[in-house]
Order: C-alpha cells, then structure tokens, then sequence
C-alpha cells in the first residue's frame, strides 16, 4: 500500500527544484516525489511559499564600515531584491490557484457529469438489480434444468447401453441363424440335387412307362375294335333273336290267354276241390255215432337184463 506524502516530503522536494533551478509546481512535486495527490500536493505547497518568506529574509548585512553612498546602494539593492522574492512567490502563487481553480473547475464538471451519469444509472441500475433478479431466477431454473437433463442423460445412457445389449444379444441371435440359415440351404441344396437326380430318374422311368403304355394303349385299342365288331355281331343276333321272341311272345300272350281262362276255370275247381274235405269230414261226424273211447293203461316197462 502506498505511503502518504508529508509537508516535509513537499517542501524538501520544492527545495531540490529551487536548487535545480526550476520553479516548484504542483505537477513537478508530483512528478519529482513520484506519487501524490493534487490536493495534498498543493496544500503543503502553500504552507512551503508562507513560509518561504521568512527562510528568504536574511538579517540585512552591516554596512556601518562601509561608505554611506555605497551602503545606500546596498541597502536598496537589497530591498530591491527582498521585493523580487516576494513577488516572484506571489505570481507562481497566483498561477498556481488559477491552474488550481481550473482543474477545481474541470473536476466540479467533471463531478458534475459523473452525477448525471449516476442519475442516469440508478434506473438502470434498478433495471440491472431486476435482471440480476430474473437471471438469478433463470439460473436457478437452468441449474434446475440441468439437473433434469442430467438425469434424463443417465436414463438415457442405461436405455443406450441396455439397447446395446439387446443389439448384442440380437446380433448373436442373428449369426446363430445365420449359420442354420446357411446349414438349412447347405441341406436343401443337397437335398434339391438328390431330388432332381431322383426326378430324372423317375422320367427315365416314366418316359419308358409311356412308350409301354402307348403300345399297350394300341394293343387293346386293336383288342377293342375286335370286341367291337364282335359285339355288332352279338347285338344284330340278338336282334334278330329279340324279334323272334317278341313274335313268340305274341303268340304266347294270346295262348297264355286261353290258358289263363283255363287257369281260372281250374282254380275254381280247385278251391271246390280244397273245400271238399271239410264237407266230408263235417258230414262223417254227423253221421258217425258217439262211442266211449276205450282207457289204454299204460304198459309197464320190463327191467333190462344185465
């Protein structure tokens, strides 16, 4: 932390300047101490020209042995130069309080200004305090937020790594199939190869079964034409035989005919004839006496010999 400068820091300062030749200002104290303010500065400042009047004022030199037209040469002289250091003081003085007062001036605008500026602030200060408000607000929100997101992350990351291991356990099942897949083509290839072999062979055997079979289709074609030609003969016989029996079975009809008359005639007789032993026997019992039927004992059964 910076020290702060002193009145014996000022004057001994003004006094090195002096001795250097060059007049001590405000801005020189500064720049020759280093540090400072204006105002400290320039306070103590004031208090080194008060009191430079008094370092300056010599006691007058003793001109009693000197000649009097030379010791009132001297005595003016000296008061001329007592009136030189007075004034010299006073004009840097009086330059000093105007630069003073202009930069007492500059810094009242520019105090000024800075109270405008904070006048114009405090609204947006307040403005600033609601968005400091509202973002404390909209952070705890995010932060809440975030949470959320966090932990919508590690769901998703277990879905992620339990999907993955589906996908893994999918991926195995795919080769699994993939390998009876390829087992199962492997076999139907073969087993389409021995078919094929087998359906040649069954062509083979058909194409030799046809030829057969047309020859044999010819055979009895041929066979047919026989039985055909054998049947139109059987057919016009018995054609013929047919007309000849239904000739006959005119003439049959009429003489059957006269025999059904006859039958007729005949069953007449014939039911006479069934009932004629009733007759009989009806007139043998009423002309036959009742006579006492004789008792038969019953005939005793000799023993066997042994």
């Amino acid at each position: 932390m910076a020290r702060g400068i002193t009145e014996s820091d000022v004057h001994t300062a003004a006094d090195e300047l002096v001795a250097k030749g060059e007049r001590p200002t405000v801005e020189r104290i500064r720049a020759h101490l280093g540090t400072g303010s204006p105002n400290t500065v320039t306070r103590w400042l004031e208090t080194w020209w008060n009191r430079l009047g008094t370092r300056l004022q010599p006691r007058r030199p003793d001109f009693e042995d000197a000649p009097a037209v030379l010791a009132e040469l001297a005595g003016q002289w000296w008061e001329l130069a007592l009136t030189h250091a007075r004034e010299a003081p006073l004009r840097e003085f009086a330059e000093t309080e105007r630069s003073l007062a202009t930069q007492r001036e500059a810094l009242d605008a520019r105090s000024r200004l800075v109270a405008d500026e904070l006048s114009q602030m405090r609204p947006e200060r307040a403005s600033a305090i609601a968005g400091e408000r509202i973002a404390s607000t909209q952070a705890a929100e995010l932060e809440r937020l975030v949470d959320q997101l966090h932990r919508q992350i590690s769901e998703l990351t277990e879905q992620r790594d339990l999907g993955l291991r589906r996908a893994d356990r999918a991926e195995a099942a795919r080769q699994h199939l993939d390998a009876r897949l390829h087992e199962t083509l492997e076999t139907a290839k073969s087993e389409r190869e021995d078919w094929t072999e087998y359906v040649r062979s069954v062509e083979n055997r058909t194409l030799g079964d046809v030829d057969r079979s047309r020859q044999e289709a010819k055979d009895l074609q041929a066979q047919l034409n026989n039985q055909a030609k054998a049947q139109r003969a059987i057919e016009d016989q018995l054609r013929q035989e047919l007309h000849a029996a239904q000739s006959a079975a005119i003439s049959a009809g009429q003489a059957a005919d006269v025999l059904r008359g006859r039958c007729e005639g005949l069953e007449k007789q014939l039911s006479s004839l069934r009932e004629l032993p009733v007759q009989l026997e009806a007139a043998f019992k009423r002309n036959t006496p009742k006579q006492a039927t004789p008792r038969l004992r019953p005939r005793r059964q000799s023993p066997k010999s042994t």
